[in-house]
């Protein structure tokens, strides 16, 4: 049994890490249906939430079956993350995460997510002053440095822990990296290495099969796993990976006739949440991963991609399970 505060997870949680335009309450209904342990919503912005922008106010939307679940926040300025905190608190999830670790560069550019990396005194104060705002657990997600030259995360670890912090969740790559090349676990190992560190460290980065998810767990002695992109379209991975860390069983990619019917789940919800124009729209990031890896598929994915109302969609995938 792992605890964030009050919350009981099991050992070793697996989490969906939070992505923007990604984990919606739809695809998060879905993950949670296959074993996600603990997820988190998009990140939003504390701007957003204290203009009372309507994009940034829907995503604190959550629903009781989704916990535990956490509301991820980003921001540059620190009262506005004082006051988005409180905003996330009375939409009552059972835990806050700030956000120093998104790379993309609308965010960089705001001096929110990733660019906190370069100022590491702002992070440690932002992050005090958000844990002494709200009740809840808050936890941190980050990367390991703005580039391969200031790898700061074993540096910064303690004094994070030191504000109050309940977890560390890190992507094991730079800013710089952005999501190319490989995910360097070396210093979440450090980290964890470390006796000063008494708080559950999460890691994150290129877990995408469930030999790999054991691999970093026994190499790393990390508390818990993050998957962030090898979900997408994947919802299985997260019951994959469970049953290989406890049982030590390989469980089969799933026929079509699953990814069908998963599929069509996954769109229903969209649609109801979003409506049908943006709800297939948003479903277009997830086709290619309920299909990856079938046989003939290629024109049937393009066809997904131009699809404008929910019953061509239908009909479409109907389509492809009778005749693949």
């Amino acid at each position: 049994m792992l605890k964030i505060g009050s919350i009981n997870l099991p050992s070793c949680p697996l989490m969906l890490a939070p992505m923007e335009d990604i984990t919606d309450p739809a695809f998060r209904a879905i993950c949670r249906k296959y074993g996600a342990d603990l997820m988190y919503t998009e990140f939003i912005s504390s701007e957003g939430l204290i203009r009372d922008a309507i994009k940034s106010i829907r995503k604190l939307n959550i629903s009781d079956f989704e916990r535990p679940i956490g509301i991820q926040i980003f921001g540059h300025d620190i009262n506005s993350m004082k006051k988005a905190a409180e905003l996330a608190e009375a939409a009552q999830p059972d835990l806050i995460d700030i956000n120093f670790g998104c790379p993309v560069r609308k965010v960089v550019s705001k001096g929110a997510g990733a660019a906190l990396l370069k100022d590491i005194n702002r992070m440690i104060e932002m992050t005090k002053v958000v844990v002494q705002s709200t009740s809840l657990p808050v936890t941190v997600k980050t990367r390991l440095g703005w580039d391969e030259k200031s790898k700061i995360i074993a540096e910064i670890a303690e004094q994070l822990q030191d504000t109050g912090i309940k977890a560390l969740s890190i992507h094991a790559r730079t800013r710089s990296q952005i999501y190319s090349g490989i995910a360097d676990w070396t210093l979440i190992g450090e980290i964890k290495n470390n006796p000063r560190i008494t708080i559950p460290i999460f890691g994150n980065g290129d877990i995408d099969s469930p030999k790999k998810a054991l691999e970093m767990k026994e190499k790393y002695k990390v508390d818990g796993l993050m998957i962030g992109r090898a979900s997408i379209g994947n919802p299985w991975i997260f019951k994959q990976v469970k049953e290989y860390l406890i049982n030590g069983n390989l469980i089969p990619e799933p026929d079509l006739h699953e990814r069908i019917a998963v599929c069509k789940e996954h769109l229903l919800l969209s649609v109801k949440e979003k409506g049908e124009r943006s709800g297939i729209l948003e479903m277009r990031k997830h086709f290619k991963g309920y299909f990856k890896g079938v046989k003939n598929i290629k024109e049937y994915k393009i066809s997904l991609l131009q699809t404008p109302t929910l019953p061509v969609t239908i009909d479409l995938l109907e389509k492809i399970e009778n005749t693949i």
